[in-house]
Formats: structure tokens, sequence, C-alpha cells
């Protein structure tokens, strides 16, 4: 594998900042071909689709392309790629077309592992149509979610299972693929949250049986765009359609309005960035992301097994979870102090990063909220060993 940080280093124009950045819960920097991606479209004559003309077909081209790499991602056909402009729409928008066939006493699982963006949703449709939540929960200890409780959770009501791929408060990966077979059992419908998992592990909709997975750009330092990846494109057409148009077939039926094309542009130069992680990747743009985020996840399992060691040897932090399986993203305490006071020392040392008060959330379910709330740090691509280490000194110092 030939994952090279310090190149990789070299594509984010934003690191000129000074600052280190553990931040990647809110999205990664952009890479400057996503920038220059978006700003060449923008600047070049793009019309609606259509039209016979060439910035008609400028549009259409861009849409096709932007399927295509988005399939290419994980695993998927291009005709079950729906487009939108976020990952929190894109669900709101599933849900509210799903729900239109719920009636009172139908129900719903949803974890609480997941972020609001995986939870609201469901919430409110359920809500709306008198359906009921169930909840999988999680071990307070090592933030794990515990799959055999999904052979319980779910009934001949259960309309629709929805659960995190990762965790981006946490980082626990749950055992997904079982959770996926107690919900086959009684025809659930499965919606996977890939959107904190897709930058750091190689994706396969098909191998992991789901039906409908969920990505964001902004979170591999791509621009604003959502997808929903269906593993059956038949299935789109047996949900009700959300377009504008009643003429919609295949994606289009749960896309509303015309496309943002500048930034589809941005989308397929960041997945063709994820496609390049690893110097050695050859072969198809599928082939070479299978083995660039392999790449990428062996690198951040070392950086994570450092950060992780490093932490719970200092004894006035408290590290949330310890889940066997994970991707780069984790939480702490700190003994006496409350998280936004943490974060803005560590601030004041020139590092980002996020405190969260407990409130709501999968930090609400463990309690953070009690001990002051919880710093998140998420690593991100170009995160490295010396930014470990600055991390750990200056932690080190807060007492």
């Amino acid at each position: 594998m030939a994952f090279d940080v310090a190149r990789i280093r070299g594509l984010f124009p934003a690191l000129g900042d000074g600052w280190i950045h553990f931040d990647g819960a809110a999205g990664m920097l952009v890479p400057e071909q996503v920038a220059s991606a978006v700003s060449t479209a923008m600047r070049a004559p793009v019309s609606g689709p259509g039209g016979a003309f060439p910035a008609s077909q400028r549009a259409e081209s861009i849409v096709t392309a932007a399927r295509r790499a988005v399939a290419d991602l994980v695993g998927a056909d291009p005709a079950a790629v729906v487009l939108g402009p976020s990952a929190p729409v894109m669900l709101r928008r599933l849900c509210d077309a799903l729900a239109e066939r719920w009636t009172i006493g139908d129900e719903v699982v949803v974890s609480r592992l997941d972020e609001q963006a995986n939870l609201a949703p469901w919430q409110r449709a359920a809500k709306r149509v008198g359906a009921v939540v169930r909840w999988g929960e999680i071990d307070i200890e090592t933030c794990e979610l515990p799959a055999w409780q999904y052979e319980q959770l779910v009934s001949a009501r259960t309309k629709a299972v929805a659960v995190t791929l990762a965790s981006g408060s946490v980082g626990t990966r749950p055992d997904v693929p079982t959770i996926i077979e107690f919900a086959k059992r009684v025809g659930a419908l499965v919606v996977v949250d890939a959107t904190y998992a897709a930058p750091f592990l190689p994706l396969d909709i098909n191998a992991l049986g789901a039906d409908v997975m969920v990505v964001s750009a902004q979170a591999w330092g791509g621009p604003s765009v959502g997808a929903l990846v269906f593993r059956d494109p038949e299935l789109i057409e047996r949900i009700p359609s959300v377009s504008l148009d009643p003429t919609a077939r295949g994606a289009a039926r749960l896309e509303l309005g015309p496309h943002a094309y500048p930034l589809l542009a941005g989308l397929i130069a960041s997945i063709d960035y994820l496609a390049g992680l690893d110097d050695a990747a050859a072969g198809s743009r599928r082939e070479r992301l299978v083995t660039s985020l392999g790449s990428a996840k062996s690198y951040h399992a070392g950086l994570l097994a450092q950060l992780s060691t490093e932490l719970l040897s200092l004894r006035h932090i408290m590290v949330i979870g310890n889940a066997m399986r994970r991707i780069p993203a984790l939480a702490f305490a700190v003994a006496g102090k409350k998280a936004p006071e943490v974060a803005e020392y560590l601030a004041s040392q020139g590092l980002c990063a996020f405190a969260d008060d407990g409130a709501a959330g999968v930090f609400a379910s463990l309690g953070v909220g009690e001990v002051g709330g919880a710093v998140r740090i998420g690593l991100a691509h170009y995160s490295n060993v010396f930014e470990i280490n600055q991390l750990v000194r200056v932690l080190e110092e807060l007492r």
C-alpha cells in the first residue's frame, strides 16, 4: 500500500492556514482539484437538460457522470443513484415518500448510535402517520451497538430499519450485516447511513445487502451534495414520487428541481480524488477506489491506535467508548472541565476540534452531559503523526 500522507497534504491549499484540523466531524477540507472542478463548471455554459444545444447537453453529461461516480464509490448501478443537496435533505425526502404508505401501528427501527440526520427524518415521518419508533440501544461502556437485539426489535409491522455504518461521534462500526439479516427476515427496508464511513472504508452495497445507502460528499472534502443509492433500481419505481415532473422515471422520481451542476462537477472530482489516495492504485475507477480506501483504512487504523493509546495513558482524560471496529473518530472528556472550555483551549493552541454538550444524540444516551460534555476528534486523510503528538502534548498540559 502507498498511502503517502505528505503527498496528500499537498493537495489541500487550506492546510496553509497553520491550524491542525481535527474537525473532521463537520467534513474534511476541500482538495484543490475539487475547488477547480467547481470553478471551471461555473464558468462554462451550462443550461437545463433536454435541449439540443451544447450547454444543455453539458448539463446532462455532468449528471450522468455524477451518477456513475457515486455508483463506482459504492459498487452500484448508476441508474440507482439519486442526487440531491445534502444527505439530511435526501433522507427527509426518502422518509416522507415512504411514510405515504405507512399506517397507524407500523414500526420503524432506529439506533442510539446514529446522528440526528438519520434520526429526525424517521421520527417525524413516524409521528405524522402514527407509526411506532423502536430503538437499538448502545453499550454505555464500549459504545457498541449489539446486533443481537435486532432479532427482537424487528417484527411483522417493521417497515424500515435505519442504521449507521459508522458513528461520526465515537467511531463505532456496528455489525450492520447481521442487523440487515434480521431486518430481511421480516421484509423490512434497510437504509444505511454511510456518511462517516465513506471516506475511510471501501463500500459495496451489494455485498452489504442494504436496500439504500446514503453518502455525503462533504464528508470526504467534496461539495455539499448528497446521494441515495439503491441496491435495486426497480425499488425506486415502487416508492411514491416526490418529483415536480409527473412523468419522471427512475432516479429523477426522488429528485426535486434543477441540479446544482457545478457542485456535481465537484462531486465527480472528489470521488476521483478518493480513487487517487493510494499511489499504487490501478485499473478502473471502482478498482482504484477499493485499493485507495483500503489503504486509507489501514493508515488511519494506525493513527487511531496511537491516539487512543496515548489518551488512555493520561489519567485526567476519559476516552468515550472502546468499540472493536472503528473509523478514525473518537470523543473524550477532561476531568473537572467542561467540553467547550477544552475546545477553546485547544483552539488557543492552534488545534481545531468541536465540543458537544451531550444534550442530544449518542452523547445524550451515554449521559455525557453529566460530566460537562465531550470533545470530538475526527481525523482526515491529511492527518499525520505530528498532529497526533501535538494534540497529546496539549492535553497533557491541560490539568
